[in-house]
């Protein structure tokens, strides 16, 4: 089942490859300079997202409402006591109302005492690593209270909380074995934790940190139970002491004290309705867990989600009620991936990463991070982090800016930050250490020697992103100029006979193969003096044919492999120097005649055959040294019978023209065998059009040039037609494309040669094409030759290999011929 779900994968990666690739190869002009920037993940924002923080944020809001009308109701209580009573009656007060209104305001004292420091000993105390992932539902169920700090004790600069979280680390929602590892990583630290803090020498267990917040919490609840009962037993019992009839002074004091038990008692209560409100949503209907996981966070993502709730609520009750409705979940983790704390970075560039990789939130996140370019320079900067117990902030820096590189309107700006090449280069960790710099292996070392550390996990990443950046013309320039990176990638390529032949290879060994031929391939194919350089670039590195070699040797298994490779050598036989190379690399050559004559291949991998074609017939292109070479492999009778072959035709065709047209005069007998091809060139002349006309067109002229008068006859008596109707076929061929085509660039020139040899070859025919009108369809071509007619091969829309005949020539020459027999 396995290797029947590895197939399928891989003829749909096939599919894809030659839905982008397109029918236009590099024989015909492409219309866009650089295709590859369709390839980009479209942008289609989505400002419409729904964001579950949302809820969080009206939790908020009302529970502000509760906390500022119960501090309002408690200010005044508190001047009505200090002032009214115990300024205006504190004589005249009875004993009992005089310690109950003192006991009151002590109870009061504490509780805002302990609302203003619990959160902070509880912000100790929850942002361990084994507190974060463990058990934080937990205890975040035993600190309700956490609500009441955000009051008074947020009342300071957010930093100065931030600032407090600084020696511990967060595990990450998407792998919970990364807590152990944490949380042993950071045993050894030389500063205290703060929730394992001793305040005394002695009682340790109640003066630890994480437990004082406990203390506190019950501390207000039961301050606020006291508050209620007793001013319920002086509301309800009346017992002021005796007020006289006339006694006005003791009339006033008495609705005094009925005024302040009010206010203490409806303050406590609005205190109590707040908890409860916040124990039946967190507790009951928990909201916070429901909101994690419509974020998609995981069971660890709670401590983003409750470090997110209090910044919004004590954004409530500091300033307007409706300021923490203006927070949103993104812009807070941008926020904290600029902080100075490990522990806020981890959780900024976690949430960002979860936000990036989810298709509900991913549009709006990217937009969000492209456009604040503070943030996207922070994530570049994380990418050079090589501290292991920083491990988990890189990696999500890596995930987030290998999404950001594929929106269209980001992949520049990412690639337009200072460094950003070498950040992404930092990432990639190969075996092969020649030509680094004792820095950069030191680097390597400490990564390398750290067990755990997931290296292959950034060099996937890594790949990825230069996949994504390398879309865009400029940015292949600034990956070629990196130094050091252009090895890095090659080195990736390297798959060897028992990689590639084992069948429990792990898949992200394949996986990195096949990014960094990906990579390759688009640097490869670059148009311009860019793409000049690189592929001249490219080809020197020593281990780039022979690594692509080994792979068309050994990866019969993966075939979306073997065509990147192909594409890959396609390309560099841009250059001579490098078709050079290629055709001087022992068995790339015969690899490459194997898989394209290979008639045991399935059919899903018939891209790979075409993509093997296109690649020989672009290394035999003006090399007389590679012709010589294939003709030495003994093909040409197999490449004759690949024109039979409808998948093969196109390619085997270039290949035999090129053939007869460069290996030299010394190869006239090696190339005898190649007139066996003249009645199927004929026939396909007659019966086809477009690209399978031009290229027979092309190869008819090499091949009757071969031939004597009598075999030429012969041909035409094998193939069951006349000269007349080849040279009705040739004339019907420039009255249907009185321009120049795109899609055929070079029908009209091999036409006119092929018009011009039968002319040459038998005089009656120059009758035939005068009768036919012949000379009026020159005569028009005169009037529409295009630059476009001049070249072999194209690179984008830059013409290359310019045929040594320019086509006005050619239309001279045939003119001539015309006129010469006709005086």
């Amino acid at each position: 089942m396995d290797d029947n779900k590895s197939v399928r994968l891989q003829i749909n990666e096939l599919r894809k490859l030659s839905e982008t690739c397109g029918s236009n190869t590099i024989f015909e002009p492409q219309t866009s300079p650089d295709t590859r920037e369709s390839s980009a993940e479209s942008v289609s924002w989505a400002p419409g997202v729904r964001a579950p923080e949302k809820k969080l944020t009206l939790f908020a809001l009302r529970l502000s409402i509760f906390e500022k009308s119960a501090t309002g109701l408690g200010t005044l209580g508190f001047i009505w006591a200090t002032v009214v009573l115990l300024g205006g009656f504190a004589i005249t007060l009875d004993k009992t109302d005089f310690w109950f209104i003192t006991i009151i305001l002590l109870i009061e004292g504490t509780r805002i005492f302990s609302r203003s420091h619990e959160l902070e000993w509880q912000h100790q105390a929850t942002w361990s690593i084994a507190d974060a992932s463990i058990s934080s539902f937990r205890a975040l169920r035993s600190s309700s209270h956490i609500l009441i700090k955000a009051v008074k004790a947020m009342g300071r600069p957010l930093s100065l909380i931030r600032k407090q979280s600084h020696n511990t680390r967060e595990a990450t929602p998407v792998d919970q074995s990364q807590v152990g590892r944490w949380k042993h990583s950071r045993a050894a630290t030389r500063t205290w934790i703060t929730s394992d803090v001793p305040l005394l020498p002695y009682g340790q267990w109640i003066f630890l940190s994480r437990n004082i917040s406990k203390v506190l919490y019950w501390l207000q609840l039961l301050s606020a139970t006291a508050c209620v009962v007793l001013s319920c037993m002086k509301l309800i019992k009346h017992n002021y002491g005796d007020v006289q009839k006339g006694d006005t002074d003791k009339r006033n004091r008495q609705s005094a004290l009925n005024i302040f038990y009010a206010l203490a008692l409806a303050e406590a209560l609005l205190f109590l309705m707040e908890k409860a409100y916040w124990e039946w949503k967190v507790i009951h209907c928990k909201l916070l867990e429901q909101v994690n996981k419509e974020c998609e966070f995981g069971p660890s993502g709670m401590v983003s989600i409750r470090r997110f709730f209090y910044d919004a609520y004590s954004r409530c009750v500091n300033g307007s009620i409706f300021d923490g409705l203006k927070m949103d979940m993104v812009t807070f983790a941008m926020d904290l991936l600029a902080s100075n704390s490990p522990d806020e970075q981890l959780i900024g560039a976690t949430i960002l990463r979860q936000f990036s990789t989810s298709a509900r939130y991913s549009d709006d996140t990217l937009q969000k991070i492209g456009v604040n370019l503070s943030v996207v320079e922070r994530l570049v900067e994380m990418l050079n982090w090589k501290d292991p117990q920083e491990e988990e902030i890189r990696k999500s820096a890596a995930e987030i800016l290998s999404k950001l590189a594929g929106k269209r309107q980001n992949c520049l700006r990412v690639a337009g930050i200072p460094g950003a090449m070498e950040s992404v280069s930092s990432l990639l960790q190969t075996n092969r250490s020649s030509g680094e710099c004792a820095d950069e292996i030191g680097e390597k070392n400490l990564i390398l020697d750290h067990g755990n550390y997931s290296f292959w996990t950034f060099n996937h990443l890594g790949l990825l992103i230069l996949k994504k950046l390398a879309c865009y013309h400029d940015n292949c320039g600034k990956i070629g100029n990196t130094r050091g990176l252009l090895p890095k990638i090659i080195d990736f390529t390297h798959a060897g006979e028992n990689l590639l032949k084992d069948n429990n290879v792990a898949p992200s060994q394949i996986l990195t193969v096949k990014r960094s031929l990906q990579v390759v391939q688009m640097l490869a194919s670059t148009t311009g003096a860019t793409g000049k350089h690189l592929r001249k670039e490219i080809s020197e590195v020593v281990f780039t044919i022979s690594n692509i070699r080994d792979i068309l040797r050994h990866g019969e298994k993966y075939p979306i492999l073997q065509k990147l490779s192909m594409e890959i050598l396609t390309n560099l036989a841009l250059e001579e120097e490098a078709t050079e190379r290629i055709g001087g690399t022992g068995g790339v050559l015969k690899e490459l005649f194997n898989i394209f004559l290979n008639q045991g291949m399935p059919e899903h991998q018939n891209h790979v055959r075409r993509a093997a074609g296109e690649a020989l017939a672009m290394l035999s292109l003006e090399s007389r040294s590679n012709c010589q070479r294939i003709l030495r492999l003994q093909v040409l009778e197999k490449l004759v019978g690949a024109l039979e072959v409808p998948l093969l035709r196109v390619n085997a065709a270039r290949i035999l023209r090129h053939l007869c047209t460069y290996s030299g005069s010394d190869c006239f007998y090696e190339l005898k065998g190649v007139i066996a091809a003249a009645p199927t060139v004929l026939k396909v002349i007659m019966s086809e059009e477009n690209k399978l006309q031009e290229v027979m067109v092309g190869l008819a002229t090499e091949v009757f040039k071969r031939m004597t008068s009598r075999e030429s006859s012969i041909m035409f008596e094998r193939a069951g037609m006349k000269e007349e109707e080849l040279a009705k076929a040739l004339v019907q061929i420039l009255e249907k494309f009185k321009h120049p085509s795109a899609k055929v660039p070079r029908i009209r020139r091999f036409t006119i040669e092929l018009a011009i040899w039968m002319m040459h070859e038998n005089i009656k025919n120059v009758y035939i094409f005068k009768d036919l009108g012949m000379e009026k369809e020159l005569e028009g071509v005169l009037e529409t030759t295009s630059e476009l007619e001049s070249f072999n091969i194209f690179s984008g829309t830059v013409g290359l290999s310019r045929h040594t005949t320019t086509i006005h020539s050619l239309v001279e020459t045939a003119l001539n011929v015309l006129k010469v027999q006709d005086s």
